[in-house]
């Protein structure tokens, strides 16, 4: 594989591909491993570098016309995404989260990863423009090899994984009230047993002659035939500026929710209102993940939660697999409530007094009290043992076989205890309390969208502007799935969760709702291009040899994280990309 930059080549250089892959993401990344040693030369385009930069984040800069607009929900971002991402700011990116580099999304991902339902692919008459032009069952295959690149396990994401666990579902049961057992897996790293799977890092692993990765080059415009009929070629760009073109016999654009959109709209050589555009549907649909905390338990109830829904290994084909147990409403309850498909994750709550950040203010030497600080580092001499260890594993003292060796085994055996380290890095700290995150589909709305603004960025491309909604059925759900769960809590004898005012209330309009910076819907795919952007096979509706790969073809969204969808959706892909141009 040849990596390169794009500023060692002479200004106005012709690359020549079979095919250009405009987005080193997980999308784009999972179609050329596909097609790593097939008889084509695959060409991908990313924007960044190997490692995220201020120049090339600087180019993610959009405009915000809709939510999140509130101070409180500003607030809660910061917090949220600001934690997992350390290159995002909130000015330059008041909506989503985008990350320029190889590797996409996965600089800044927790590595969580489900399959959509069943229920997500039907039309239902209480989600309008919901329904997908094919069949859930249809995925499967792809979504094993998609579990595959990911490094987990099994797809099972329901109450069938009890099975595979050889252990008996935790009583007392759920099922009669309006809820399911939902599952969650997260992504590891084949290159550092104690990270997440990283895509970047994971794909240069790769030995594949037929693949060249240009690094710093922004793709600008999309270049069709004289007609408009199909695609012709590609014009890139350096962050400072320099042009240059690509002639390649197909291309997948693979840049995301809003930059896909975004690369659409500004392509008007050809057609004045932008590529694939001709019904005005490029950018409409745009849906997120709505993400708001409902409830928690406090005190002694909290380690009694996490028990009971916490985290599983399951050793499967010579490796072991974490998951995480959450609930999610059942089809049922959804239909005859007319309800969103959503669902909540447990989530633990640090100590004021936890040792570990007692010990880094003295360290530091921020400690406003000084004697109160080493106290609660005294007291809390097994967490920081514990952590120790954890910050040993973590350096290059020990063999990488060693490590995963360990890693397997804790996940194994003590899944609580080792999805508590991965998840805070190897930091062990001191819980209080249990949180109920919820996490709920978005109705479809043509009219939550991305259009281009009057702004420009420093390449001249005009900048995405974006109108997320937030709407009622959003919040309405979100609210009775409160509810929900404290109702089937009580029946089950189970700690009573203390819901958040607005929840208990019904004051909906007061909730505290962020985007999970899942972009998704703003190039929908359709039977017909009257009603989305993209067919069946992900191919631009009217525009031969132009594929879209990501998110932004799913035409409702799911309460899943999206990535495992993304990367199976990639691997069908690339299957047909293959039988198309061999």
């Amino acid at each position: 594989m040849l990596v390169e930059n794009l500023a060692h080549f002479s200004a106005d250089t012709r690359f020549e591909a079979d095919l250009v892959i405009i987005g080193g993401g997980p999308a784009g990344l999972t179609v050329a491993r596909e097609l790593r040693g097939a008889p084509l030369r695959v060409l991908i385009v990313e924007s960044g570098l190997l490692e995220e930069a201020p120049q090339a984040n600087e180019l993610s800069t959009l405009e915000s016309i809709g939510e999140p607009n509130a101070p409180h929900q500003i607030q809660k971002r910061i917090a949220f995404h600001g934690a997992n991402c350390r290159s995002w700011t909130q000015d330059l990116q008041p909506y989503g989260v985008r990350c320029r580099a190889l590797g996409g999304s996965t600089h800044a991902w927790a590595g969580k990863s489900a399959a959509f339902d069943d229920i997500d692919f039907q039309e239902r008459a209480w989600v309008p423009h919901s329904g997908w032009p094919m069949d859930r069952s249809s995925l499967d295959p792809f979504l094993d090899r998609a579990a595959d690149i990911l490094n987990l396990g099994p797809n099972r994401y329901d109450d069938t994984l009890w099975t595979l666990l050889g252990i008996s579902p935790p009583e007392p049961q759920l099922g009669t009230q309006g809820l399911r057992s939902f599952f969650w897996q997260f992504s590891r790293s084949r290159v550092d047993p104690l990270d997440i799977m990283r895509f970047g890092a994971d794909f240069l692993r790769l030995e594949a002659d037929n693949i060249r990765v240009l690094l710093n080059a922004t793709a600008t415009r999309l270049d069709l035939t004289q007609e408009g009929d199909g695609f012709r070629g590609l014009e890139i760009a350096t962050n400072d500026g320099q042009r240059h073109t690509v002639h390649a016999k197909a291309a997948v654009i693979a840049g995301g929710g809003i930059e896909n959109a975004r690369l659409l709209l500004a392509s008007t050589t050809i057609h004045a209102n932008g590529v694939g555009n001709q019904y005005d549907l490029v950018g409409r649909f745009l849906m997120d993940h709505a993400g708001a905390r409902i409830a928690r338990f406090g005190g002694s109830n909290a380690n009694q939660i996490m028990r009971r829904f916490g985290f599983y290994g399951l050793r499967n084909s010579g490796r072991t697999s974490m998951y995480m147990h959450g609930l999610a409403i059942t089809p049922e309850m959804q239909e005859r409530e007319h309800l969103l498909n959503s669902a909540i994750y447990f989530m633990p709550e640090h100590a004021a007094d936890d040792p570990w950040d007692a010990v880094k203010r003295l360290l530091t030497g921020k400690s406003k009290r000084q004697v109160k600080d080493a106290m609660r580092a005294i007291a809390g001499a097994g967490l920081l043992g514990k952590g120790a260890a954890m910050k040993l594993l973590s350096s290059d003292r020990l063999p990488v076989a060693v490590k995963d060796f360990i890693v397997q085994t804790a996940i194994r055996y003590m899944p609580n205890v080792a999805a508590d380290d991965f998840l805070s890095r190897g930091v062990p700290h001191k819980v209080t309390d249990v949180w109920i995150d919820a996490i709920s589909e978005q109705q479809p709305d043509p009219d939550s969208r991305i259009t281009l603004s009057e702004k420009t960025d420093r390449l001249g491309l005009p900048l995405a502007r974006v109108n997320w909604k937030i709407n009622a059925d959003e919040r309405r759900t979100i609210m009775r799935l409160g509810h929900i769960v404290e109702s089937a809590f009580a029946q089950a004898r189970l700690p009573k969760p203390i819901l958040e005012p607005w929840v208990a209330e019904g004051a909906f309009n007061d909730a505290v709702i962020i985007d999970m910076a899942h972009s998704m819907g703003t190039t929908r795919m359709s039977a017909s291009a009257r009603s989305g952007v993209v067919d069946e096979q992900c191919q631009v509706h009217g525009v031969r040899d132009l594929y879209i790969a990501g998110s932004s073809i799913f035409p409702t969204s799911g309460h899943a994280n999206p990535t495992l969808m993304i990367v199976a959706f990639a691997v069908r892909l690339a299957d047909r990309i293959r039988q198309t141009l061999l």
